[in-house]
């Protein structure tokens, strides 16, 4: 697969495993660790959630900055992945929960996040920039998409397993201090504390207390005694990505040899490269990345709504799947984020050999083309969610009860067959968007460039708590209407700029 590939390739993508594992945890477990840790029941959490991803993709835009300043982008990447660990720390460390001081642990857990996002800005868009750099050199050149591609597919096998991991250390967690695992029980111990529990969620409470194995008389003891064993294991599995971190330096380190340097190029050549670009193609060039990057946001915005309310979805509505080890046991509502990266560690290969199948027929779509038919692929997925959505209880409705029977939860194919088809929409879009930005970038803003096409992605994530808010006041296929609205119009924007754009990129 390496093949004809520069050597750096490999040694760049496993070194971005670290913060996929990382980036992978918090998808899983963010919005969920927020609303149980701190008791939030509107949308308080989701709007942590948003703002933190919206900071990670949009400090891109200053970490580039600073590398294309300094010319320093290895060192920039370096310390990029040091902050990210001392992140992953900060949330590591257990607290009592129920919390005994809001202000106080809200604001260490605020910093943490803050951290992660600084440490992600300095890390994420160098990165990629050095691996579009891999491919300025003309022996590779007509491999960039390819090459991205592959990048993109290593760095999710990380992904795969950090859902898996932090559930399963959680639920491990709560079986070594003799409880079992249960979805409902956080959010009901909460309502149980403040006293804001409905009749029939206190009988539902009552019974599910007894399953997983309460020894108390006193079931105000009893919901503090699990809330905070469930929590502690949320803690503990934010400890698994520093040693994800801590491997993803130590490959870094190794490989940062093989890794361009641009401080080291010649000024005659960097000069070079100006000359051949006059200012009217530069602005052209720079007008049409922003044209893509307005439209991007949308299906952002609806894409990594997998981390909030498909997340909330999961959680709420869906048959778990389940694994049990006996020591432990893999079920929860993050057990669903591990299959968009198994999804695009598998498809990645279909898809390089479609495209390779496609050109080698005389049937090449260019890149923003293809970007668009994502669009579509993605408004599909949602599509499916609204038809298996159908006839469920409003959020309200299903919190009053207590939560639902598993009898009247919808089967867990109908996330993973949403997942499938998202992943393949993301595939035609995020590592191809990489690389079009890469291509289309004036060399002498290639990371400023980088860090504008995740500050795109920062603002679609910046509004996926909307997701959340339509998520708990309409039923719930209509939220799914939003986002298949929100990627239709993606879709057809990029159609009508079609032209313009494909032959800007020529």
């Amino acid at each position: 697969m390496f093949k004809n590939h520069p050597k750096g390739l490999l040694g760049a993508a496993l070194s971005n495993m670290g913060e996929r594992f990382g980036f992978y945890i918090m998808m899983a477990i963010l919005l969920l660790f927020l609303n149980n840790k701190f008791g939030f029941t509107g949308s308080q959490g989701a709007i942590i959630y948003s703002v933190f991803y919206a900071l990670i993709y949009v400090l891109a835009l200053l970490g580039g900055f600073i590398a294309d300043k300094t010319k320093k982008y290895k060192n920039t990447i370096l310390i990029g992945l040091l902050m990210m660990s001392a992140g992953y720390l900060l949330l590591a460390i257990p607290t009592k929960t129920p919390v005994q001081n809001m202000p106080v642990i809200l604001t260490l857990t605020c910093l943490g996040l803050l951290t992660i996002a600084f440490g992600n800005g300095l890390f994420k868009g160098n990165l990629q920039a050095v691996v579009g750099q891999l491919y300025d050199n003309p022996k590779y050149t007509d491999k960039r998409e390819t090459g991205f591609q592959i990048f993109y597919m290593f760095i999710n096998i990380g992904a795969m397993f950090a859902p898996l991991l932090a559930v399963g250390l959680r639920n491990w967690w709560v079986q070594h201090n003799g409880f079992k695992f249960s979805s409902d029980l956080p959010a009901l111990c909460n309502q149980w504390i403040s006293g804001n529990i409905t009749p029939e969620a206190s009988t539902r409470f009552t019974e599910l207390a007894t399953e997983v194995g309460n020894k108390s008389q006193d079931l105000t003891v009893f919901a503090n005694d699990y809330l905070d064993v469930f929590m502690t294991g949320y803690h503990y599995s934010f400890g698994i990505a520093i040693f994800a971190m801590i491997i993803s330096l130590i490959i870094f380190l190794v490989n940062k040899k093989q890794l361009p340097n641009p401080a080291s190029k010649s000024i005659s050549k960097q000069s070079a490269a100006a000359v051949q670009m006059d200012t009217k193609e530069i602005k052209q060039r720079i007008y049409a990345l922003f044209a893509v990057f307005a439209v991007v946001i949308f299906f952002w915005f609806a894409f990594h709504q997998n981390g909030q309310t498909l997340t909330l979805f999961a959680d709420n509505y869906t048959r778990l799947l389940k694994l049990d080890l006996g020591f432990t046991s893999f079920e929860g509502a993050e057990v669903f984020q591990t299959f968009n990266p198994l999804f695009v560690v598998l498809l990645t290969p279909i898809i390089i050999g479609l495209f390779g199948w496609m050109k080698s027929k005389g049937y090449e779509i260019s890149t923003p083309k293809k970007i668009a038919i994502g669009m579509g692929i993605a408004a599909v997925a949602f599509i499916v969610m609204t038809l298996g959505s159908i006839g469920l209880p409003t959020d309200e409705a299903r919190k009053a009860a207590g939560g639902l029977a598993d009898a009247a939860r919808v089967t867990p194919w109908l996330l993973i067959g949403t997942y499938l088809i998202l992943t393949v929409a993301e595939l035609f879009i995020s590592p191809l968007g990489i690389a079009f930005v890469s291509k289309v970038a004036p060399p002498q803003y290639q990371g400023i460039m980088q860090g504008c096409w995740l500050s795109a992605t920062a603002v679609g994530n910046q509004l996926l708590f909307i997701g959340v808010i339509f998520y708990k006041n309409i039923p719930i296929w209509g939220t799914w209407m939003i986002f298949v609205t929100a990627c239709s119009l993606s879709m057809f924007t990029m159609l009508f700029m079609l032209k313009w754009l494909e032959r800007v990129t020529k």
